[in-house]
């Protein structure tokens, strides 16, 4: 089957899905999986060092998620961009729960002026991306979502423009601004 078929499939699929027909969401997920894979490897790739949560569990949380929901679905691009808000929501729960479990635990905690020169990679705090983007969700919506989909989602600029039914020149204007914006919030000093 062709990209423009499978994609062509998966639209008619989710219409089919839409319309409470259980039998295409059964059709559908082998069709997306691959996709889905991909999207929660990257999102996995951000994490911190020694991050517990498989991709498999990452796609099986958020398809929990999705089947949850009561959404009309527009197109394959619309299904994905879903998909990764609900990875995105999966993990940021699981960084809470994780947070909450190691201050339970009451870990030794070591100052700056105590780590070794040999210094790890920055790590991303993933509450505070969440939390950030929350914030320019606030401020601008669009811009949020398209952090969300290029991010996390790994679509490409056309497919985020597809996802949000703007320009591909809209997307990588706002992409840029956005990832100053958030780089501002995170690491400002």
């Amino acid at each position: 089957m062709s990209n423009r078929d499978a994609k062509g499939e998966v639209t008619r699929l989710l219409a089919a899905w839409s319309n409470g027909d259980q039998k295409a969401l059964t059709a559908l997920m082998p069709i997306v999986y691959d996709e889905l894979l991909l999207m929660a490897r990257q999102h996995l790739r951000r994490e911190r060092v020694g991050h517990t949560l498989p991709s498999s569990a990452l796609i099986h949380e958020a398809y929990l998620r999705l089947v949850k929901q009561d959404i009309q679905w527009q197109n394959r691009a619309h299904f994905l961009g879903v998909a990764c808000q609900a990875m995105r929501r999966v993990l940021v729960d699981y960084a809470r729960a994780q947070k909450r479990a190691k201050r339970d635990r009451g870990q030794l905690r070591v100052s700056l002026a105590e780590a070794p020169d040999w210094a790890k990679p920055l790590e991303l705090d993933f509450i505070a991306l969440n939390d950030a983007l929350d914030r320019l969700a606030a401020i601008d919506e669009r811009q949020s979502r398209i952090v969300e989909l290029r991010y996390f989602g790994g679509l490409t600029i056309e497919e985020t423009a597809e996802a949000l039914g703007v320009s591909p020149a809209t997307v990588k204007n706002e992409w840029s601004l956005s990832k100053a914006w958030l780089y501002h919030q995170l690491f400002r000093q």
